[in-house]
Parts: C-alpha cells; sequence; structure tokens
C-alpha cells in the first residue's frame, strides 16, 4: 500500500514543491520504501510507497508512454498481469501501476470497470485538462479531498491536507454523525471542508475547476437476485470467495493472515493454506489476558489445523493509554471502536514477518453476520411500539443485559433510518439533541429507508455503505498502515459483494442461523465445533478498565475545564454517564469510549 496526495490550483500560481513534500512526509507511514514528487505549473502529485510488487521497478508519480498523462496510484490491482496482456502498450515496468495508465491512455475513466482488487488513485490527463480520481468499490482504500475557489487538493488522509489547506476547524455538524455511527459517513468528515471520495466513485475536476462525483458501480437491486437453491448458493460462494484469496496471494513479499479464530478469519487462513500448500504460512492473533473475551485458544487450534506458524499479542489497558493520541493521529478521527488499539497491536506482531496479511472483513455486512439481522423485519415494523416505554425497560436493566438493551435502544427510535443504525449507534437520536443542543439537519441514512427489497437487503446495503465503510475498513487501513503493513480483505473483492447481493435473503439469515451461507461453505474446509461456536467479535474489556485502570483518566479528559468535549456538549450529561458506569448500575462503555476518543482526536489536531 502507498500514500498519494496533490494539489491543483486554480489561480495560476505554481504548486508548490515544498508544500507537496509536506503533505508527503505526513504519509511517510504508508510507504516508508521511497517516495516522489510530480509538478507541472499548478498541478502536482505526491507518491510514499510500500513496494509489495515489481519491488526494484514502478516508481511513482509515473507517465504514461503518450506523456499527457500522469498518475499517483495507492492499492494493488489483482488482475494486472491478465489486463497487461490485452493491452497493446510499450510497458517499461512489471508492475500495475504502468497497467492502469495503459488502461487509462486506452479507455478512458470507464476503465476503471476491468479493476479487481482495492485502489484509490488520481490521473491528470493534460490533454482534456481534466484531473481523474477512484475510489474502490467497497471502499477499502481512503481517499479525501478540499476544494474551494482557489485550489483542489487531494491526499489519502486527512492530516496530509492540512498542509495545503491551513488550519483545520470541527465540522459540527458531523458531530450528530459521529455521536450515531462512531465514524462519520461519506462525504462528511469531522473536519470542516474535507470531504471523503465516497466507495465505488469516480471524481472529475475539469479544466475550467469544477468538482464533480459521480458513481461508477453499485451493488445488485432486488430485480437481480438469483433464483438458486440453498445448495447452488453454498457453491457459488465457496467458488468466488476460493478465486479471490488466489487472486489476493498475487505479491512478490510474504503474506499472512490474520487469524482471530471465528468463522470468517478460519475460513479465509484455511482457503489460504490450501493454496499455498507447503510453504509456510504466518497467523496472528490479538488476547487481551482476560477469559471472558479472549478467542486466543480457539486461534491457536484452527492454526494447528492448518499447520501454520501462529504468532499471538496480548493487549494491556496501559496498551491503550500509551498509544490512544499516536492511533488518533493516524486514525485522522477519533478511535471509533476499542479494537482499533487491539488491531494495531497485531499489525505490528503481523509487520515483523509479513508485508501483506488476510482478513476475514465484510462477511457480516455482506451475508448477514450480527444478532441484528435476525431481527430485520422487527426493526422496520417496531415503530408502532411506544418508544417511550421501551426506554423506560432499558433504562431498568441490570448492566449484564446489554445485548438486550442495544436491541430495546435501536428499535424505540422513532424512524426506520434511525432503527437501523441504532444497533451501532453510542447515543440515540433524543441523546444526540440534548448533548448538542438541538437535532441534526441532515441524515445520512435517508437513501437506505426506502427500496433495496426486503428489510435485510436494506439493512445490508446500508450497513456496507456507513458501517463497513466508514468504520470497519478506515479502522483496518489506519491500524495497518500505522505499522506499513498491507491488509486485503478477501470477502471484499467485488466479485463475492456481487453475488451476496444477488442471493436471496434466506440463505444469509436462514432458521435463525446467522451468515448461513458462509457458515456451510466453512463446513466444508474446518471443524463443526469452530463453524458452530458463538460469534464471540473483537471484545475488549473496557467495561472493567473504565472502573479501574482508565477511571481517572476518564474524569479529567472528559470533564476538566479544557476539554473540548465539556465545552462543547452539555457538561452535566457527560458526568452523569460516567458516575453511573462507575457505579456499576449500568455499563455506559460505549458512550463514554465514543465521548472519549472524540476528546483525545481532538487533542491531536492543530486547530
Amino acid at each position: 500500500m502507498c500514500g498519494i496526495a496533490g494539489i491543483r490550483r486554480f489561480d495560476g500560481a505554481p504548486v508548490s514543491r515544498e508544500v507537496l513534500a509536506e503533505m508527503a512526509k505526513r504519509l511517510h507511514h504508508r510507504g516508508p520504501d521511497d517516495s516522489g514528487f510530480w509538478s507541472d505549473g499548478s498541478i502536482g502529485f505526491a507518491h510514499t510507497r510500500l513496494s509489495i510488487i515489481d519491488l526494484a521497478g514502478s516508481p511513482q508519480p509515473m507517465k504514461g508512454a503518450s506523456g499527457t498523462t500522469t498518475i499517483a496510484f495507492n492499492g494493488e490491482i489483482l488482475n494486472y498481469r491478465q489486463l497487461r496482456t490485452q493491452l497493446p502498450y510499450p510497458f517499461r515496468t512489471n508492475g500495475d501501476t504502468e497497467v492502469l495508465l495503459a488502461l487509462y491512455e486506452q479507455h478512458g475513466p470507464s476503465a476503471v470497470a476491468k479493476l479487481r482488487g482495492q485502489f484509490a488513485y488520481a490521473i491528470h490527463d493534460t490533454h482534456t485538462g481534466e484531473t481523474h480520481l477512484f475510489r474502490d468499490r467497497l471502499g477499502i482504500l481512503p481517499l479525501y479531498y478540499y476544494a474551494d475557489s482557489a485550489m483542489f487538493a487531494f491526499a489519502s488522509e486527512i492530516k496530509a491536507l492540512l498542509p495545503a489547506i491551513g488550519a483545520a476547524e470541527v465540522d459540527h455538524e458531523s458531530l450528530h454523525d459521529y455521536l450515531a455511527h462512531r465514524s462519520v459517513p461519506a462525504p462528511h468528515t469531522l473536519v470542516r471542508g474535507v470531504r471523503k471520495v465516497p466507495q465505488g466513485h469516480h471524481l472529475v475536476v475539469t479544466a475550467k475547476g469544477q468538482v464533480r462525483t459521480e458513481p461508477y458501480w453499485e451493488l445488485p437491486r432486488e430485480s437481480e437476485i438469483l433464483s438458486v437453491t440453498p445448495e447452488e448458493a453454498v457453491r457459488l460462494v465457496d467458488e468466488a470467495l476460493t478465486a479471490s484469496v488466489r487472486d489476493a496471494l498475487v505479491a512478490d513479499v510474504p503474506v499472512g493472515a490474520y487469524l482471530s479464530g471465528g468463522v470468517d478469519s478460519s475460513l479465509i487462513t484455511a482457503l489460504v493454506a490450501r493454496e499455498r500448500g507447503d510453504a509456510e504460512l504466518h497467523t496472528f492473533s490479538a488476547g487481551f489476558g482476560d477469559p471472558r473475551v479472549d478467542e486466543i485458544h480457539h486461534a491457536e487450534k484452527v492454526a494447528g489445523l492448518v499447520g501454520s506458524r501462529h504468532h499471538n499479542v496480548i493487549v494491556t489497558a496501559d496498551d491503550f493509554r500509551d498509544s490512544w493520541a499516536k492511533l488518533s493521529w493516524h486514525r485522522d478521527a477519533p478511535l471509533s471502536e476499542p479494537a482499533d488499539v487491539a488491531v494495531f497491536r497485531l499489525a505490528e506482531l503481523a509487520r515483523r514477518d509479513v508485508k501483506v496479511v488476510l482478513s476475514g472483513e465484510g462477511s457480516d455486512e455482506l451475508f448477514g453476520g450480527y444478532p441484528k439481522y435476525r431481527f430485520a423485519a422487527a426493526t422496520r415494523l417496531a415503530g408502532i411500539a411506544p418508544s417511550f416505554a421501551l426506554k423506560r425497560l432499558e433504562k431498568a436493566l441490570p448492566a449484564s443485559k446489554a445485548r438486550l438493551g442495544v436491541a430495546l435502544r435501536a428499535i424505540s427510535e422513532p424512524s426506520y433510518a434511525e432503527r437501523m443504525r441504532g444497533w451501532f449507534a453510542p447515543f440515540t437520536v433524543s441523546e444526540r439533541a440534548e448533548l448538542l443542543g438541538g437535532p441534526a439537519t441532515r441524515s445520512v441514512l435517508a437513501p437506505y429507508e426506502n427500496g433495496r427489497g426486503d428489510a435485510l437487503r436494506r439493512m445490508l446495503y446500508a450497513d456496507s455503505h456507513t458501517w463497513l465503510a466508514d468504520n470497519l475498513l478506515e479502522r483496518g487501513d489506519r491500524m495497518s498502515m500505522a505499522a506499513s503493513l498491507e491488509l486485503r480483505p478477501p470477502f471484499l473483492d467485488h466479485r463475492v459483494a456481487e453475488l451476496a447481493f444477488s442471493l436471496p435473503s434466506n440463505v444469509k439469515v436462514r432458521g435463525g442461523t446467522t451468515k448461513w451461507v458462509v457458515k456451510e461453505v466453512a463446513r466444508q474446509h474446518l471443524p463443526a465445533d469452530i463453524v458452530d461456536r458463538p460469534k464471540s467479535g473483537f471484545k475488549v474489556p473496557l467495561d472493567a478498565w473504565f472502573r479501574d485502570g482508565l477511571r481517572d483518566m476518564a474524569y479529567d479528559l472528559l470533564t476538566g475545564p479544557t476539554s473540548f468535549v465539556g465545552k462543547t456538549f452539555d457538561r452535566a450529561a457527560v458526568r452523569s454517564l460516567l458516575d453511573d458506569h462507575d457505579s456499576g448500575d449500568r455499563n455506559e462503555q460505549p458512550r463514554i469510549w465514543t465521548l472519549l476518543s472524540l476528546e483525545v482526536w481532538h487533542q491531536t489536531l492543530s486547530w
């Protein structure tokens, strides 16, 4: 993986090489192996490289053979070798970057449809005067931009934009989105004026300085659902996932696999081991020294079955305290999940032995893996229940009934969109309004309230465009890049995603079993006790840590005189959360974490 950045000025001023160099410096962790710059009057690109393919060649930014195109590319095109054989082009390198240039020169912007892989890239075309930005279909890799009347700038991370745009300001409307999603869905961010290129979108900067975005891909619609038996669905998913894993192993450096012990990572690991045969495979897992949440012993069992060389790391409360600010800087946003810290420690561990790692990310949002998907229809209809009664019941539940409390909070919300995101939302719509002194003025989930088929499909569609793209994939990219490690999720090959949304809902949630079709595929490669054990997830014991090792830090940061959260939100409500959790009567860990992460993030940036 790499880091890309660039500036295009509309006021006739030349691009500053010093500013480009500072932008690249802030992306060094994404590409510690090399860096490069290109400028031509009022436009310039910067690139930092993590060498994965064509290690000695393919320096960037790279100019095309025509002399009219220049590219800055982050990612991996997994089918570049096949594409290369189809192109009459005078190739000078052996990598995928030049294949992108050749495709563009032959097919123009529509060439993006031919790509398989994960990517974010910019091409400037001096012939048309246009600059094109592309982000991969599922949003695996990030791409941010800023535009005003004088300038357009883009970068892999927000921090790399700051040398070009100057001081940053918090976008207060996005605080509503953050409290609802734990992250900010595209195209918005927490930094005013900075936007994300949405997943599967193409952005064009015209010769006249106009900026527009348009989708080049979308998930299949309801009319495209296949008529297949459950057995046929299992076969199709097995074939698609096997092909995706095979493609994801394309690299000129060592490749390993994350192995949590859950069904998704275990299945990916088993498929990798089968594809690699006798070649040594390194696998990696993280634990917390807490038997309530640790899955290390399950991971070790799978490692023994596939014959991998397995490595573990134990994450402690001290890791959170010591790395929170550093990782907030890397994330360019609050750490939305406690697991962010564990994922970074896991990436650090993996980077000692490999440069690329495969993960099981994306399976839940494509195939219906979360417990909430069993209640998709109830989420749609729950508005008939009196919300005040549900909220009163939720407040009365003991901390041991946290999962039931989440369900009650979700179905008590006033609209279908709010109920859909309520399963993951730290704060309800009324709590957000109380904290921020008024309701939100926009709804990022409004496009998902209608259409797209049955209730489960609608929920999966919304989650794949918000929770997955803007939370989990941002987390995966930033935490792996913080350790200069490339992360590849085979479930998010667009062919697998298209198949998932072409399958009927009754093979995803079947007889009360979530992710049924994936589990049936896994059953062909793994023992039943691995496939059938209850879903655990990457849980961190913060409920206890916020009453012990992290207690004083939480009070100081959220209620202190210089606290951004204390000044921006209702201070009494914030303190009440802390007190309720400290008493042991309620588990307020998700909401405390959300506010603490915002505070730590705010302290890491120069405002």
